[in-house]
């Protein structure tokens, strides 16, 4: 049930009858010369709304802005600051806990988001106000991405190349995959260590044109199958949340209150 697309009172018809609410998140950034700036939230929201329409579970619109200033560095990257993003994520799941919503998942697909989530949902879980928890589609689905792709890349390579083939595929400049490829890195993460110490803070510092992996292994086949195995993984994970009672997700007070001296 995409909320956007429904009306108040459908909405209060229905939300009553669920507890659980799919947020996708990502981000507008950079992902080299063949991707839109949109890729991160066009996958989650695509993945979110596929859940959510084969679960009749709540999605809400996409947060397109995330945690993207070591992008900076490439035209037209967009962010806020994290204490904004964290802020401003912890409020929106206050909202939806307004309307009767104790459980979120946040279907996330943009890696700077990530700790920045986990610390929303320490929040809410810490003060009882709802189980919130962060998802990322690729760290589902790990055996079949290294299975398809020889190079898969962290950052606009071949994954998320297919991925956009899938959802977006006029969206895709394919005339550029071997410039994406050839102007990028395959990246091995010893290069970004010396000594034991991360040594770089722009993704500028570790590839030219600010992507990794070889691109042109990505077909819109191979993307469709990534998005059925991931929503698969999401589906199930809505569905194991949805089973938990909340007490079983809510901790339990760890220190007894103090008695009063009755004075």
């Amino acid at each position: 049930m995409y909320l956007p697309h429904r009306t108040w009172p459908e909405l209060a018809e229905r939300i009553d009858e669920e507890s659980l609410a799919v947020v996708p998140l990502g981000s507008t950034e950079q992902h080299g010369p063949h991707l839109p700036e949109g890729t991160d939230y066009l996958i989650a929201e695509a993945l979110a709304r596929e859940a959510a329409d084969r679960t009749g579970f709540l999605c809400t619109p996409p947060l397109p802005i995330g945690v993207s200033s070591h992008h900076r560095q490439f035209h037209g990257t967009m962010w806020v600051e994290p204490p904004v993003f964290r802020d401003f994520v912890e409020s929106f799941s206050r909202n939806l806990t307004y309307h009767g919503i104790d459980r979120i998942v946040y279907v996330n697909a943009h890696g700077g988001n990530v700790s920045h989530l986990r610390e929303v949902g320490r929040r809410l879980h810490e003060d009882g106000t709802a189980y919130a928890i962060e998802w990322m589609w690729d760290e589902s689905i790990p055996d079949l991405i290294e299975e398809v792709f020889e190079t898969p890349g962290p950052h606009g390579g071949p994954k998320e190349t297919a991925m956009i083939m899938h959802i977006a595929e006029e969206l895709v400049r394919k005339d550029r995959l071997e410039d994406a490829r050839d102007g990028g890195a395959t990246f091995d993460y010893d290069a970004e260590h010396v000594h034991g110490a991360t040594t770089f803070y722009d993704a500028v510092e570790n590839s030219p044109n600010g992507v990794f992996g070889d691109q042109t292994d990505a077909t819109p086949e191979i993307g469709a199958e990534l998005f059925e195995a991931a929503t698969d993984q999401l589906v199930a994970l809505l569905e194991w949340l949805d089973d938990r009672p909340l007490e079983e997700l809510l901790p339990e007070p760890h220190v007894e209150p103090r008695p009063t001296d009755g004075s």
